[in-house]
């Protein structure tokens, strides 16, 4: 349950408005939207995450960028982003939890866990690996997208966003990240 109290779309005015009228005629309202939109500012804020995944899709690819992105926000333990990524992994296919990855796509796997874990500690063997595979703009591109990534999971788990109902069904196929557990001995 939400950590915040959520105006009703009808209690929004100004731009928060429009902007929810924009997102309901499209069919886009979700849970953190609806949150977001109380404060227009913010909302404007994270709605460039869209622009940073356009340009990371166009970069590797929406399989590999969903394979990224689900694997910042499960190393997060963000179950409203990791969820809405489970949703995306099976509409490729792929088993949310057992799933093949190519050279590429396990690097971005590591890269995701590393920049959550500890973004000083991302390893100069990484960075090397992807350049296998991405130049020095395209890295910049996938580390920018993982920055907003982390902003969405902190936003998201920070105020309890509840899970949108469509994707209550895959409440099973979250696994939450166990790394921290280590940090508190």
């Amino acid at each position: 349950m939400a950590r915040v109290n959520l105006k009703q779309p009808n209690e929004l005015t100004g731009e928060a408005k429009a902007a929810y009228e924009k997102l309901e005629a499209a069919g886009k309202i979700t849970n953190m939207k609806l949150v977001m939109l109380q404060d227009y500012g913010t909302y404007k804020a994270f709605m460039g995450w869209y622009d940073s995944w356009e340009s990371l899709v166009n970069t590797v690819g929406l399989r590999a960028a969903t394979i990224y992105a689900h694997s910042v926000s499960t190393t997060n333990g963000c179950i409203l982003c990791s969820l809405f990524f489970i949703s995306d992994l099976k509409e490729l296919g792929l088993d949310p939890n057992d799933f093949e990855t190519s050279e590429n796509e396990k690097l971005l796997q590591e890269l995701g866990q590393q920049i959550v874990k500890d973004p000083t500690k991302v390893s100069d063997e990484l960075l090397d690996g992807l350049r296998k595979f991405y130049t020095d703009e395209e890295i910049i591109i996938i580390v920018g997208f993982a920055a907003q990534m982390q902003a969405t999971n902190n936003f998201n788990s920070v105020l309890g966003v509840d899970v949108d109902a469509r994707l209550l069904p895959l409440k099973d196929y979250f696994k939450p990240a166990t790394w921290r557990d280590a940090l508190s001995e």
